[in-house]
């Protein structure tokens, strides 16, 4: 089975082993046949394999027959709208039953949403997690953020245009007006933008509307400053409860402005 990264909006991003995947490829499992095909007309590669739709709504459906073709020896190149399978997108579900098979995956890299917004977004990306898509409703939403709160790595995120706003708004209420972020729209795409500020800054600009794919990136908490000594009570607390000492330290540190190495050295000068 062979995972393959489409283009976010030039078809020229697309790399030649796509190219030569698209026209050789036994089966296509394609999240839009449409958009496959129409791929390939403008790579201009003529597709001699089946092409077979695999969107959300028929994954589970169809992955014991695409494994089965497998099996018998098909190569299954697997293509979404843009950027990489299983990202928040079709393909989880056909990766993890080929692995449960034995099956050969391989995986032809490209471009992909996650890591064009981090490296667009002026913000430190040396440590990010990504979130998915931010929930919908307001209060699984704020609470999300709340999560993030103490968060010390950069998020990157996907979001609806329709609603951006709302969630910027819930943004500067939860994790406050100053946090830094990045809006970035429409990726490699003609009309490509990307709007750096702090969350107050973002959310009144998109309170007017905005309109394409979008992704967003916000800055980590920055450390708290707290003394060594309260540290060092949390850690102590933890360790009662039954929590290694290490795990303790590694808990605590996070978020904090002292590292998890001297938070331990501290715990451990603390019990001789």
């Amino acid at each position: 089975m062979v995972l393959a990264a489409t283009p976010m909006g030039q078809a020229d991003d697309a790399s030649p082993r796509l190219r030569a995947a698209l026209g050789t490829a036994d089966v296509i499992a394609a999240e839009d046949t449409r958009r496959a095909r129409a791929l390939a007309a403008a790579l201009d590669v003529t597709i001699t394999g089946r092409v077979l739709s695999y969107y959300d709504q028929v994954e589970a459906q169809r992955t014991p027959a695409l494994v089965a073709d497998i099996v018998d020896g098909a190569t299954v190149l697997l293509v979404t709208d843009a950027g990489m399978p299983s990202v928040s997108d079709p393909g989880y579900r056909l990766v993890v039953a080929c692995a449960q098979a034995g099956l050969p995956i391989t995986c032809l890299p490209g471009p992909s949403a996650v890591t064009t917004a981090l490296a667009l977004s002026a913000l430190p990306v040396e440590r990010f997690c990504f979130d998915g898509f931010a929930p919908r409703k307001p209060g699984a939403r704020r609470t999300w953020l709340t999560d993030l709160l103490t968060q010390p790595r950069t998020v990157v995120f996907f979001e609806s245009p329709h609603r951006l706003a709302d969630c910027l708004a819930d943004a500067v209420a939860v994790l406050g007006p100053g946090r830094r972020a990045a809006v970035c729209r429409e990726l490699t795409k003609t009309y490509e933008e990307v709007r750096r500020g702090t969350l107050a800054e973002l959310a009144q600009w998109s309170a007017a509307g905005v309109r394409g794919e979008i992704t967003v990136v916000i800055e980590g908490a920055s450390p708290v400053e707290e003394d060594t000594d309260t540290l060092v009570e949390r850690v102590s607390a933890l360790v009662a409860d039954g929590m290694r000492l290490k795990d303790a330290c590694a808990q605590v540190a996070t978020g904090s402005a002292t590292s998890r190495r001297d938070l331990y050295e501290a715990a451990l000068r603390a019990r001789e």
